[in-house]
This record gives C-alpha cells, structure tokens and sequence, in this order.
C-alpha cells in the first residue's frame, strides 16, 4: 500500500513537470532556453530553502557532502543537457530521448553500481512507456536528426537518473525536503555563472515574471518534492518510468489547452503511456523500503 501511495507522488511530480513546455510559451519571446532552466533552480532552491528553514529543519550536520555535491552536479547538469537538446532537434525528439532514455540508464546503474536487477514489471512498463514516446511524437516532417543534440538530450537522460539513484542514498538518512532543499540550493550556486552570460531583462515583464515563478515554485520545488517523498519507498529505476507521464501531460495539454492535433499513431502512444504507468502503479510494492533498498 505504501508503494502504491508513492507511486502516485511520481506520478503527481511527473505531471507538474509536463506543465514546463506550456509554462515556457507564455515566456517573452526570445527568452534562452538555458537560462529559462536556470532561473528555474534559482527560484526553485530559494523556496525549498526558505521552506525548510521555516520548518525548522535546516542543519549542516550529518550531510554526505560529496554525495550532495554529486546529486547537485547532476540537476545542474540536466538543466542546459535538456533545453540545449530541445532548441536543437525540436521539443519532441529532444524529449523523447532525454526522458525516454533515463528509465533505462537508470535500470543499467542500479544494476552495475548495487546489483540490482530491475524487476519484470519495469521491464515491461520500460518497453511500453518507450514505444509510447516514439509513437506520441510520431511526426516524421518535425523531426530533426542532429548528432549534437541528440548526446545532450542522452546527457540529461543520463543526469536524470543520476540524480534520482544518489538522491535516492540521502533519502536513507534525511528527509525529503531537506534533501531537495540542500540539492537544489546547490545547484542553483553551480549554474549562478550563466547568469552573467546571457540577457535576463525578460524576467521584468509580467509573464516572463509569472512563467519563471510558476516554474519554479510547482514545476519544480513541489514537484521534486513530490517526487523524493515518493521515491522513499520504491526503486529508482520504477521512479524515472513513471516520470514518463510527463511528455505524456505535455502532450495532452499541447491538445486541450494549446488546441493542437494528435495522429492516430501519437494517441496509440498515449494508450502504450497510460499502460506503462498502469502496470508500475499495480506492481508497485512496500518491499523496496528504505530499509532494504540499498
């Protein structure tokens, strides 16, 4: 029953993610992508920073610092991996390989760092949720074949599930709130230089105002919440499959909210999606507790 619970608080973080490319439109025209990210963690770290310090939890005592540091390289890695990867060979093919591949990255380290096979229903849920993506984007006139995109889009896929494993260690000891506040505080110091590089009068504007703080206070600080309280009680590599759900909100807002059009083959994807996270939120289980994960 516990498993279930937090696989609906993934399942909950992964839709607030897919908010991000809606959120991202109402933006000023001409606003960069990798500062749209940054801006993202700072304003993200700066409300989970003030949140746990109100609740009175903030401490420098007891920390696995290196293994902090390593979590915080990995979110600040992701932020420019992701929306370079985007700018480059499009939203769908950029998300698609960033997401798509993370399940799987993150499978292959659990497997090689802690000996951990993936259980049979992530495999299958994986196969699904993949397929799911390619069809969901299956649009052979959007797509763009770029090398260099491509291996960002890997490289967040990878930072991804980077994360969510060394995340996953802190949560042994410390709460989730902590552990999100100290990463993404971090993080923020980490990508603080791109903000000297790039034009940041666009935050002035009223929507580029309301997007960045949108983003960054749901999209991201309650969001990563959500997802480490529910990534307590259930593998790493179930966690980043079920964070599938977000292209697959992305999708369905660019529908209902942003009045595009799917194919045939995009709401099959949708189907394969929805299966995907149907066959993890049943399999899901109480047996990887904290206490016998790693």
């Amino acid at each position: 029953m516990k498993g279930n619970f937090s696989a609906v608080l993934v399942l909950l973080a992964a839709v607030l993610w897919g908010t991000t490319g809606t959120a991202q439109s109402f933006a000023p025209e001409g606003t960069h992508p990798v500062v749209f990210g940054t801006i993202r963690l700072a304003i993200g770290g700066v409300f989970l920073l003030v949140y746990v310090r109100l609740k009175g939890k903030w401490t420098i005592r007891n920390w696995p610092f290196k293994t902090v540091f390593l979590a915080a390289v990995c979110m600040a890695f992701y932020q420019p991996f992701f929306f370079s990867a985007v700018s480059i060979t499009g939203i769908a093919i950029g998300t698609v390989i960033a997401i798509g591949s993370a399940p799987v990255i993150a499978g292959l380290l659990e497997w090689t760092f802690y000996r951990r096979t993936p259980q049979r229903s992530w495999w299958a849920a994986t196969v699904l949720a993949i397929g799911g993506c390619v069809l969901l984007f299956a649009n052979p006139d959007s797509i763009q074949v770029d090398p260099l995109g491509i291996g960002l889009a890997l490289g967040a896929g990878a930072s991804f599930a980077g994360y969510t494993i060394v995340s996953k260690q802190l949560l042994l000891s410390h709460s989730p709130d902590t552990v999100v506040a100290f990463v993404f505080t971090l993080s923020a110091l980490l990508l603080l230089p791109l903000l000297l590089v790039y034009d940041l009068s666009w935050i002035t504007q009223l929507n580029g105002l309301a997007s960045s703080i949108y983003i960054g206070i749901f999209a991201t600080a309650i969001a990563y919440l959500l997802f480490a309280a529910g990534l307590r009680n259930i593998q790493a590599s179930t966690a980043v499959t079920l964070s599938l759900a977000e292209p697959l909100t992305a999708a369905l807002l660019g529908v209902f909210l942003v009045g595009e059009s799917l194919s045939m083959l995009s709401w099959l994807g949708v189907g394969l999606l929805f299966s995907a996270i149907l066959v993890l939120s049943l399999k899901t289980t109480s047996s990887a507790s904290p206490a016998n994960t790693y």
